[in-house]
């Protein structure tokens, strides 16, 4: 095989990622799925498809002239000639020209081939690394080309045009269980570029194993096993190795197969046993195939490309024309030469565009599947006792479970009266406790949900555990422009806190991934609404250039935030101790910046009271602001008299002389009066802060005072209640994040929590307050973290009786379940804690929390499956099938299964969890509320029953329904309101073979159920199946019924 057609059919193997067959994860395995086909077509047909296109003009091999041109002269030879001694007219000599001609200028079949894979093989490998395209536009050699528009000032950067799809969750600790053991492979620095040792193209980070450092690194060990507690830890760190020859997986793998081998642990033996890779006969062990996980995982496919196809074809016809084809090879008297040239570009721009077509097939699905709206795979509620019914607390108190977290969360067993189980009268006398649902059955969930009436008006708080990409889409269709202030603290991409980025991209990964949510988030907004975005120096600059993108002339204010007093050390010889906040508004001129509280001294200030009872300073009436002196403002400097006995002023009579650009004073001072001008200490002529009819009119706000020996005027300064102006310096005590952030969580959890640099709740409240949100507003945090944003909402609310704001929290750190919901829960009990005990106990706040587990993008790909139902379509397509249909229309049944909404109480989708991937019920009910934006005002527990024939039939067919939990007939309902403002029903239902006894239930249902008028005003009614529902409709009735399964596609798959 052509040596140039080897390299580039590996490089395809790799971009296809047919190379990574031992992966069974992600896009990988969706691939190996196809893999056969892939790599037949590859290595065979698009060779034949490069031949039969210079096949034509290619005059065979130049070793074949040669040997007909051999024989020519041997042939003369042995008549006793030469060629050149033959007539022209000869035949012989006739065709030993024409061989002659054929061999200076006819192309070689095999020349012109290795000429084509080679341009495509510079192609390809220039954009492709490592399991992304990366979008440069190559004008010439080092020289690259952005899209440009004219505008004044362009932002670009290297992933612009890409989706950042990476977490850091598998890079921070990777963990997965087996046989009861926890393994974590935890990084323990994430850094880069130490000791000088940069990054560059073929310098890249790798993982190795963590070198002990008692020095740098105390008490932090390479390998650690607890067999107590059943967890190991394997520890590495992620860096440029010194030696870049070395094997490091290899290394790795040899390493801790070692050091498990020294435990001389039977219970550990199943990590390194041989295991089947379904390959054949080819075996592997645990440890090595969650080892290739954990590299792969966070080593390769950081980006999604948004138009892979548009990019790579105007990229492809531009390197033709600047590199392929050039003019000089054109200017040839040889039509046959030019022919053969043009053949060649055209066999590069057809095999080019086929593999283009190909990975944008591939880049389209997996776009199509990040984009998608994600399932909820488990909705549960935190709600305090005080909006429970009583009739809910005898199951309350027999929930053992529920018991012991009140225990462990609130040391309740400490409080006065405690028994376990508690008394119904302690809990009287404890309201502010929460149950958490996740402790109950789905029956006892739903019946508490029904018992509470306008649940997401009264919800204070909705909480998503999964991406934030994915989270702020799915929150698009309810909460649209509704969000008045959006407060967020994403990664600082420092080397301590770094995100994961694609080697030599960091800063354009970090952009991309910064560019792609807040501008999701803008959506969210309201006009008037403001977002807040904390940031240090190593991506403060990068940050104002992308909001700007993302908010035009929006921008409000940067201020600066003392928030580590005692410094942070650098390697450039500072000691840093603040970071910024970033203000934006939605729309220009649309926002409004709220006002700070004033400070003790601010307010003693305000020692005056005016006979209305509102608080005053006495504020000199002469201007000492820039532009107040008197060239500036001529006709505010004028004469006051002033009698110095009674202290009482007036205006003199004064004309305004144009000429001299000042007044004409027509009226002398009285005896007893003195002259008093706006002149400063200094001697300079400054201005009135008010005019002459002000002064007249206003008198009495005026005042006259002898101080220091000189007269001065005054005007009251009445006290702002409002407050005041933020300023753009901030360095209160309380915002330390040491003192205020860390120590805040240790209060609330007792000892260490493994969560890193918490900010501050008083520094986050100020934020909140500069948004300006309503007492009724909606605070958005989609990088929440510790649950800082949640702590400092409720603790607004619990300082003012008219505050109802509520907060949306979104993150997908494991932390989620460990930190960010516990510290919720605890501070809506207390507001008072120290080694993880309240200290006060009557200091809660009523609150309904929402909290929801998101599908991810990896269980999204986790749950394609390719069947071969192409038929007859793949027939007639042949190889078009694979390049342009195969992995859309094979994995349709498997992205979203519209049978399986038959039994919506059932719908169950692979999740993965710690690395396992486990099928799983989701939540199809409250999924389906979020894709239409449903507000919920009212829902019912889920319902079984029976059917008999009705004993007054409506209809031939027509039953009743008997109630029975084990009835084949299951119905739940919700109510509520959609965006636009029309009133919504959703039924869902068990749907079984037999659709007209199905239809007969539902008809039964929904009869008794509209015998409410209430229940009647609807405009909509949303039912999974087919149904014959609207034949129930009154002639006064104006509802229509749309079939689930529709919209439910339909909202899923649009792009955010």
């Amino acid at each position: 095989m052509n040596e140039r057609l080897n390299r580039f059919t590996s490089l395809l193997k790799q971009i296809f990622e047919l190379d990574k067959s031992d992966l069974d994860f992600g896009i990988y395995r969706v691939m190996n799925l196809r893999k056969a086909q892939i790599e037949e077509f590859l290595t065979e047909r698009l060779p034949q498809m490069v031949q039969e296109t210079l096949a034509p003009f290619a005059q065979g091999s130049k070793e074949e002239i040669r040997a007909k041109m051999k024989q020519i002269e041997d042939s003369v030879s042995e008549m006793g000639m030469t060629v050149d001694a033959l007539p022209d007219t000869a035949q012989k000599k006739r065709q030993y020209l024409q061989l002659q001609k054929q061999l200076a200028e006819g192309a070689d079949l095999a020349a012109l081939e290795t000429d084509v894979y080679s341009a495509l093989y510079s192609f390809f490998n220039r954009y492709y690394e490592d399991g992304d395209f990366i979008s440069k536009r190559r004008y010439k050699e080092g020289v690259y080309a952005i899209p440009y528009e004219g505008e004044e000032v362009k932002l670009y950067w290297a992933n612009q045009d890409q989706y950042y799809i990476k977490t850091s969750e598998n890079f921070k600790d990777y963990t997965f269980v087996f046989d009861g053991i926890t393994v974590h492979f935890r990084l323990v620095d994430a850094t880069t570029e130490q000791n000088n040792n940069k990054e560059s193209k073929d310098s890249k980070r790798t993982f190795m194993l963590f070198t002990e450092d008692e020095e740098n690194y105390p008490g932090i060990k390479r390998f650690e096993y607890d067999p107590e507690a059943a967890e190991i830890v394997i520890r590495f760190v992620y860096d440029i190795p010194e030696d870049k020859k070395k094997k490091y997986a290899e290394e790795n793998y040899a390493a801790i197969t070692a050091w498990l081998l020294s435990q001389h642990r039977a219970e550990l033996n199943p990590l390194i046993a041989p295991i089947p890779t379904g390959k054949g006969r080819e075996t592997t062990t645990l440890l090595e195939k969650h080892l290739k996980g954990y590299v792969a995982k966070n080593t390769f496919d950081y980006f999604i490309h948004k138009d892979l196809h548009g990019f790579l074809t105007r990229e492809l016809d531009f390197f033709i024309k600047s590199e392929v084809m050039h003019l000089e090879d054109l200017d040839t008297g040889s039509e046959a030469r030019v022919e053969t040239y043009l053949a060649k570009v055209k066999a590069i721009k057809r095999v080019g565009k086929i593999i283009i077509d190909f990975l944008a097939q591939i880049e389209d699905f997996q776009k199509k599947l990040w984009l998608k709206k994600k399932f909820v795979v488990e909705t549960n509620w935190c709600i305090t006792l005080d909006k429970i019914d009583e009739s809910f607390w005898a199951e309350i108190i027999g929930n053992k479970a529920q018991i012991d977290e009140w225990i462990a969360m609130y040391a309740i067993d400490e409080a006065e009266g405690w028994t376990n189980p508690p008394s119904v009268d302690f809990l009287r006398l404890n309201q502010n406790l929460i149950i958490d649902t996740k402790h109950f059955s789905n029956t006892f969930k739903f019946r508490l949900l029904e018992s509470i009436p306008d649940l997401d008006g009264q919800t204070n708080g909705v909480m998503i555990w999964g991406d934030n990409y994915h989270a702020l889409s799915f929150l698009k269709a309810k909460y649209a422009k509704s969000v008045q202030s959006v407060y967020i603290d994403p990664p600082y991409n420092a080397d301590a806190t770094a995100i994961l980025y694609k080697n030599g991209y960091r800063n354009s990964s970090w952009c991309a991934m910064i560019h792609n949510r807040i501008a999701l988030a803008r959506e969210l907004m309201k006009p008037s609404g403001i977002i807040c975005i904390t940031i240090d120096d190593y991506e403060l600059y990068n940050l104002k250039q992308v909001a700007d993108v993302v908010f035009p002339n929006a921008y409000i204010a940067t201020v600066a935030i003392r928030n580590n007093p005692s410094g942070r050390s650098t390697v450039v010889g500072f000691s840093i101790n603040h970071e910024y906040a970033l203000f934006y508004g939605k729309e220009s001129g649309e926002y409004s910046v709220g006002r700070m509280p004033h400070s003790d001294e601010q307010l003693s200030r305000y020692g005056e009271i005016d006979e209305n009872g509102q608080a005053y300073e006495w504020e000199n009436l002469r201007k000492s602001s820039a532009d107040s002196m008197h060239a500036d403002r001529p006709k505010q400097y004028f004469p006051v008299y002033v009698d110095t006995n009674t202290l009482q002023i007036r205006i003199p009579a004064m004309r305004w002389n144009s000429e001299k650009n000042g007044y004409d004073v027509d009226e002398e001072p009285q005896n007893g009066e003195s002259i008093v001008y706006p002149i400063d200490d200094f001697g300079r002529e400054r201005v009135w802060g008010f005019g002459i009819d002000r002064i007249q009119k206003e008198s009495t706000v005026i005042k006259a005072q002898v101080r220091n020996g000189k007269m001065e005027l005054y005007k009251r300064k009445y006290l702002q209640t409002a407050g005041v102006l933020p300023r753009t310096w901030w360095d209160k005590p309380e915002y330390s994040a040491r003192d205020n952030g860390t120590r805040s969580l240790v209060n609330l959890f007792g000892g260490d929590k493994d969560f890193d640099f918490p900010k501050a709740v008083a520094a986050v409240v100020d934020c909140i307050k500069v948004t300006n949100s309503a007492d009724d507003g909606i605070i958005l945090d989609f990088y929440s973290g510790s649950g800082t944003t949640g702590e400092a909402v409720i603790e607004i609310n619990r300082n003012s009786e008219a505050s109802n704001r509520k907060y949306i929290l979104v993150e997908m750190g494991e932390y989620f379940d460990t930190v960010t919901k516990p510290r919720v829960q605890k501070v809506v009990y207390s507001d008072d804690w120290k080694d993880g005990k309240p200290q006060n106990r009557n200091t809660g706040i009523s609150q309904i929390i929402k909290y929801m587990r998101l599908e991810s993008y990896e269980d999204a790909l986790s749950n394609i499956e390719l069947s071969d139902n192409g038929g007859q379509l793949k027939s007639l397509l042949g190889e078009d099938y694979l390049i342009h249909y195969m992995v859309d229309l094979e994995s349709r049944g498997s992205l979203l299964d519209m049978e399986a909404f038959s039994n919506p109480f059932a719908y169950t989708m692979k999740i993965t969890d710690k690395n396992e991937c486990k099928e799983r019920p989701v939540d199809l009910v409250e999924t389906f509320n979020y894709l239409i934006g449903l507000t919920v005002t009212r829902q019912s527990a889920i319902s079984y029953w029976l059917s008999k024939p009705a004993e007054y039939p409506a209809y031939e067919g027509a039953v009743e329904l008997v109630s029975d939990i084990s009835g084949q007939y299951a119905f739940r309902q919700i109510e509520g309101t959609l965006p636009d403002g029309r009133r919504a029903l959703v039924i869902w239902r068990s749907v079984t073979d037999d659709i007209v006894a199905s239809n007969a239930a539902l008809d039964a249902y929904f009869t008794t159920y509209r015998n409410n008028a209430e229940a009647r005003k609807y405009d909509v009614i949303f039912v999974n199946g087919d149904s014959n529902l609207e034949n129930l409709r009154g002639k006064s009735e104006g509802w229509t019924v749309r079939m689930t399964e529709t919209e439910f596609k339909k909202r899923m798959f649009e792009e955010a």
